[in-house]
């Protein structure tokens, strides 16, 4: 008969030598987001959540990375940890990898193409002012950082969906077609007219 293994079984990740005495307080754990895995939740809102919690709870002589690495594992529920107990003994060395198998297993490949066509035909909306189309362009982009969409292209997608009035706002502002421009001088300049028009509402909605 074979006996039980009664030993704790080691995790996947192989956590760096303190060279102080570290251990998580339970104030931050409390504060840490969940991810629970479910269909439409979004694993890169989760990972920034995280991010803010565990920059803003950092003790000295610890780097952001231990404390992330050893925090993770109690952001997840108990479902989500069966996803990370089954890692390979050792798999995990840093917080970059970590990070990467997360995105690999709970950012499907067919949700980063439905969100590069999101980006690709985006328009503004009839009633949407031009500050609010510019942040609801920027948040479909941040909601898929490995879009690898060139800055050129963005530029010129969000343009060709502003309303005809606005286009000729922008290109009247920036002396010339705005995807002729460098995307860093674009973005500055679409992120001050979006500014303008939250504080004084200068440019029409349609």
């Amino acid at each position: 008969m074979t006996s039980l293994d009664l030993n704790q079984q080691p995790l996947c990740t192989e956590y760096p030598t303190l060279d102080v005495d570290f251990e998580l307080k339970s104030d931050l754990i409390h504060l840490l987001p969940t991810f629970h895995g479910l269909a439409g939740e979004d694993p890169h809102k989760h990972l920034k959540e995280f991010h803010m919690v565990c920059s803003g709870m950092r003790p000295q002589g610890v780097t952001e990375e231990q404390v992330k690495l050893r925090a993770f594992p109690f952001s997840l529920d108990e479902k989500t940890k069966d996803w990370l107990y089954l890692l390979s003994l050792g798999f995990i060395v840093s917080w970059n990898e970590l990070k990467k198998q997360f995105l690999e297993n709970y950012f499907l490949a067919s949700r980063t193409t439905t969100i590069r066509k999101e980006i690709s035909r985006i328009r503004q909306f009839f009633s949407e002012s031009f500050y609010e189309y510019w942040g609801r362009f920027k948040q479909s982009v941040e909601s898929c950082p490995h879009h690898q969409i060139p800055g050129h292209l963005l530029i010129q997608y969000f343009y060709e969906g502003l309303s005809e009035t606005n286009r000729s706002l922008v290109d009247a502002a920036s002396g010339a077609a705005l995807y002729n421009q460098t995307p860093t001088k674009a973005r500055k300049r679409i992120t001050t007219m979006a500014a303008n028009n939250q504080q004084f509402g200068k440019y029409y909605s349609w």
